[in-house]
């Protein structure tokens, strides 16, 4: 699958000798290395399957039927220390099978032990994404979860807390808000996670995590994953849990497997030429495109349509069911391109995209 970035020509890029400068526009094809764990050990473990994690037989049984069979690296890993009741940290990209690695052990626990689950993301797509997924794997076991977002009536949401869920998943804005409100009350939480956090520290997030981190019991297993280890998600995890695990399954900055990478370094008034140019040489591909900003996201979308291609586009500005419209329009091929603001990067979850491009250089290389 093609990666591409459209790098602008600026003071001192330009100054780079030709040598320096074709480095930025090499094509590679990385390989995935996984953590500290030997591969072919790694290989050999997951063969075993689900069975050696001391998963329940009931929940085995659920999984096989749901046709999960192999645990990926960060599930083999996970799962079991989860399952005792250890904090955990987990460095791993999206899409490597993370919300299965913090959910079974989750919805395990609340079964034996009652209480609630918490979970804290980035995004609206991903809350509703995880929400899925634990339905998919808790339905037999009766569980109910509550998805509490922005950019939606709080009305349905306070009508799910008030049914006293096992499972709370939330955007932190929306939740403090609820919080605030009196409506949403974490006392019976004993199970939290952060997945994508270091995602929710780039948006502006974290006076709202320490404040309902604050607020849950003090008497929890903690549970963080993300795709980068930066100095304020180690002073986070140094602050709200115990003795973390630390499972780091693809090192920082370790690209996706099957990714051919390509730079252009250009103008900044050429980057649309040239993705006209671009789109028309993929023209049957599936097409992920990134734009820093959400006012950006719409002149592309606007753009790219102009060019007479399918196009819609999720950002900030649009509605939930605007959001939930073009996400399924473009699941469904009802659209080739979908753009997207970098935010919404780790709620997107489509399966067979060929080509993914980052119109502006991302804020955060990793």
């Amino acid at each position: 699958m093609p990666f591409m970035v459209f790098y602008p020509i600026h003071l001192g890029l330009a100054e780079l000798s030709t040598k320096r400068l074709e480095s930025f526009c090499v094509t590679v094809r990385p390989l995935r290395i996984l953590g500290h764990t030997n591969i072919n050990m790694q290989k050999e473990q997951n063969t075993r399957g689900f069975n050696n994690l001391k998963i329940g037989k009931k929940f085995l049984t659920v999984l096989a039927k749901k046709g999960f069979h192999t645990p990926t690296p960060i599930q083999h890993q996970v799962i079991p220390s989860a399952l005792k009741g250890k904090d955990v940290v987990g460095i791993a990209q999206t899409g490597t099978g993370k919300t299965l690695a913090f959910g079974i052990p989750m919805i395990q626990r609340l079964a034996l032990q009652k209480g609630q689950g918490l979970i804290l993301v980035p995004t609206r797509e991903l809350a509703l994404q995880i929400e899925q997924a634990f339905k998919q794997i808790g339905a037999s076991f009766g569980l109910r979860c509550a998805v509490l977002i922005g950019g939606t009536s709080q009305h349905p949401q306070v009508k799910a807390l008030r049914r006293n869920p096992h499972v709370i998943i939330a955007t932190p804005g929306r939740l403090v808000d609820l919080m605030n409100q009196g409506i949403a009350k974490l006392n019976n939480v004993n199970i939290v996670t952060l997945d994508e956090a270091d995602r929710m520290l780039d948006v502006g997030f974290l006076p709202e995590i320490k404040r309902i981190l604050q607020t849950v019991p003090k008497e929890r297993q903690t549970m963080l994953f993300s795709a980068t280890m930066p100095k304020s998600i180690s002073s986070l995890a140094s602050a709200f849990m115990k003795i973390p695990l630390r499972i780091e399954i693809t090192p920082q900055g370790t690209s996706a497997e099957n990714t051919e990478q390509e730079i252009f370094v250009i103008r900044k008034n050429d980057k649309m030429r040239l993705l006209d140019s671009v789109l028309n040489q993929y023209n049957t591909d599936t097409t992920l495109i990134f734009s820093r900003t959400k006012y950006g996201a719409k002149r592309i979308a606007r753009d790219i349509r102009n060019m007479g291609h399918t196009a819609t586009e999720i950002h900030s500005n649009r509605s939930q069911t605007q959001r939930k419209k073009a996400l399924d329009g473009f699941r469904k091929g009802d659209f080739r391109i979908m753009v997207a603001t970098d935010i919404a990067a780790r709620g997107i979850d489509v399966k067979d995209i060929s080509l993914v491009i980052n119109f502006d250089l991302p804020d955060n290389l990793e």
